[in-house]
């Protein structure tokens, strides 16, 4: 039932791209892929002593990488400035995330990126259709950062209201589809005085057992994987508490969220000066009474979630200049933001 409510919300926000032609949806798209790599963190050089002979060890960590495969029709900003002949997959572009384009119309992106960052994997997504009109806005996306442990779908639908040439402001709805954040399967074993019962956890939950005579520790399939309290603890306590973690939260059904949305967005260019900003605040969210929603991690309150934006640049003179760009995101319990600040001064 949460999928297709989802999905009626998805075609109520696009049904109107079913009259565009397949040449002019996508005539000035730019299908792009690209690998881009190089070295990681120096490798460490690891001693130890066993049984009085020294032992050296190599902890190699393996080159940096990330492939890049993207499909993208967006109109560029004026201050964005595209440098490369060619999309390399390192461009990162902050107006992206903004809720309105440079021009009315529609607008989609499809970019997945395949990272790996000192030796750990990593997927990322970032996926939207976007139709602006002259009074309301329809968008669809679904963003995965696997780096800030995040991802959702989100739909909205909103009216749009002009206020001159450079400012708008919107409100409407959201619908957002979610893994259940604020839900944490350890609570259910935490004892009076909030210590985790967590050897009765990998008992009753993983199959664990324990030889007690013997003093040794067996994991499902009757091997020894520890024969002290301490290496149990320290070593494969942790494991079994991410396993089961993982274990339960796979097998909870996505939570559907349906928020109100207000926004606002302003933009403004010239050659030495130029602002854009943008924001989103989340201010009320129905309840739907569901037992994984965020409203039941809340205590029932509600609560504000929020996103914007801001990119600024100017030219004092024809030699010093100054940016600041940047992003932040609040949902939920995650936060996760990028930004970048800086000045030029061209010296001749």
């Amino acid at each position: 039932m949460k999928k297709l409510l989802f999905l009626i919300c998805f075609l109520v926000s696009f049904g109107a791209t079913a009259q565009f032609s397949l040449r002019k949806t996508f005539k000035f798209a730019t299908f792009y892929t690209a690998i881009n790599g190089g070295s990681s963190i120096s490798d460490v050089d690891i001693y130890s002593v066993n049984t009085g002979q020294l032992e050296q060890n190599v902890l190699a960590t393996p080159f940096d990488y990330t492939f890049t495969i993207g499909l993208r029709k967006i109109k560029r900003f004026g201050y964005e400035n595209r440098a490369n002949t060619f999309y390399n997959g390192t461009e990162n572009s902050y107006s992206d995330a903004a809720t309105l384009g440079v021009l009315d119309g529609f607008e989609f992106l499809f970019e997945v990126d395949y990272q790996r960052q000192f030796g750990e994997n990593y997927l990322n997504q970032n996926h939207f259709l976007r139709y602006v009109a002259d009074k309301w806005v329809a968008k669809v996306e679904y963003n995965e950062n696997g780096f800030v442990d995040i991802k959702y779908f989100e739909a909205s639908q909103r009216y749009r209201q002009q206020i001159g040439e450079k400012f708008s402001i919107n409100i409407g709805a959201v619908q957002r589809l979610s893994t259940p954040y604020g839900y944490n399967p350890l609570d259910e074993f935490l004892l009076e005085n909030d210590r985790l019962h967590y050897t009765g956890l990998a008992i009753e939950e993983m199959g664990y057992s324990i030889n007690i005579q013997e003093g040794e520790y067996l994991d499902p399939n009757g091997n020894v994987v520890a024969t002290s309290q301490e290496v149990w603890e320290e070593v494969i306590i942790p494991e079994i508490l991410s396993d089961y973690v993982e274990k339960k939260r796979n097998n909870i059904d996505r939570t559907i969220e349906y928020s109100a949305v207000i926004g606002f967005d302003y933009y403004h260019y010239s050659k030495n000066f130029w602002v854009h900003s943008w924001g989103n605040a989340m201010p009320y969210h129905a309840d739907t009474d569901n037992e994984f929603s965020f409203h039941k991690f809340n205590n029932g309150n509600q609560w504000i979630d929020y996103s914007g934006g801001l990119i600024f640049g100017y030219k004092y003179n024809k030699h010093l200049g100054f940016f600041l760009e940047g992003k932040y995101n609040k949902y939920w319990n995650r936060k996760w933001h990028d930004f970048s600040f800086g000045l030029n001064y061209v010296i001749f």
